[in-house]
């Protein structure tokens, strides 16, 4: 349950910076971010395996680089499900997911699979 807590807060923050330096995306409310976050975790957790899987070729075929289309429209899809999260466009879209994206790979750094902090300390005699 902590490990839960934490990553949703974790989402909470990406959302934030993403609404505070993208011009297009706006989120109002502080209930808006938790439910967000909350939306966001659960379209990552279920839809976006299949949309991955329907893709697959399109993504071989670019590299890898459709999955920033695909990440986007996760975004929109959630900022779609709420009516105090507005996107104003697919590049608000493609740059809000990748500073939600960015944002939570460094702080899941410091999280461990439990849900607790984790700092490791390398010593070398």
């Amino acid at each position: 349950m902590q490990g839960i807590l934490l990553r949703t807060l974790i989402a909470m923050l990406g959302l934030f910076l993403a609404a505070r330096i993208i011009p297009g995306v706006s989120i109002e409310g502080t209930g808006t971010f938790v439910l967000a976050a909350l939306l966001l975790g659960l379209v990552n957790a279920l839809v976006r395996p299949i949309a991955f899987l329907m893709t697959l070729p399109l993504t071989i075929i670019t590299l890898g680089l459709f999955l920033l289309v695909l990440n986007a429209a996760m975004f929109g899809l959630v900022a779609a499900f709420l009516d105090n999260f507005t996107v104003s466009g697919f590049w608000a879209a493609v740059f809000g997911a990748i500073v939600v994206s960015i944002s939570s790979t460094i702080a899941s750094w410091f999280i461990g699979p439990s849900g607790r902090y984790e700092v490791f300390v390398i010593r070398r005699d």
